[in-house]
């Protein structure tokens, strides 16, 4: 017996219509879902605290994360233009005059900060995090979430997308003096 092969379900035609659909110069839900997860979200600026001028911008992120019981020396940030705080949803967004290189000396990484840094916050974590990322070996890995341990609260967890995570002390990441 010979069965009927349908010609629309070779994987020739399948890779055509991928390639064909790739020169559509709109992107996908899922390109878009990507490219708006790195500015900060106009519903989220709704409602929220918002500061400008660098001084003010750095207490005010030190007052967010002490509250949060999160370590001030977490967000190194000098040259900030821009913090908002949605206190109703834990939404916050920090802008940057450029992206920032930073070496925690005590554990001895270098984390790069983008001119964004968004984040939900809530007691002892930051989640769905965008704009920080840590080096690890040759690589950069993206930092997902930051969390301080309920166990142990002298450790805090950095985890990126993958689900891989490493964890630190708390003391790193006081904020280092100058």
């Amino acid at each position: 017996m010979s069965k009927n092969v349908s010609q629309s379900h070779k994987p020739k035609d399948v890779y055509k219509k991928l390639t064909n659909d790739s020169h559509n110069h709109r992107p996908s839900s899922h390109q878009t879902n990507l490219m708006s997860s790195l500015e900060t979200k106009p519903d989220q600026r709704q409602g929220a605290e918002i500061f400008n001028g660098g001084s003010t911008c750095k207490q005010k992120a030190n007052e967010i994360l002490s509250t949060m019981n999160l370590p001030k020396g977490l967000l190194p940030l000098d040259n900030m233009t821009e913090i908002g705080h949605n206190k109703t949803t834990g939404y916050i967004w920090i802008k940057i005059n450029k992206n920032v290189q930073h070496r925690f000396k005590a554990i001895g990484r270098n984390v790069s900060y983008d001119s964004e840094v968004t984040a939900f916050v809530e007691n002892r974590r930051m989640r769905s995090l965008t704009g920080i990322k840590s080096k690890e070996l040759l690589l950069w890995a993206t930092i997902s979430e930051i969390f301080v341990n309920d166990q142990d609260q002298t450790k805090i967890t950095f985890a990126n997308p993958t689900g891989l995570s490493r964890t630190f002390p708390v003391t790193a990441f006081e904020e280092e003096e100058k």
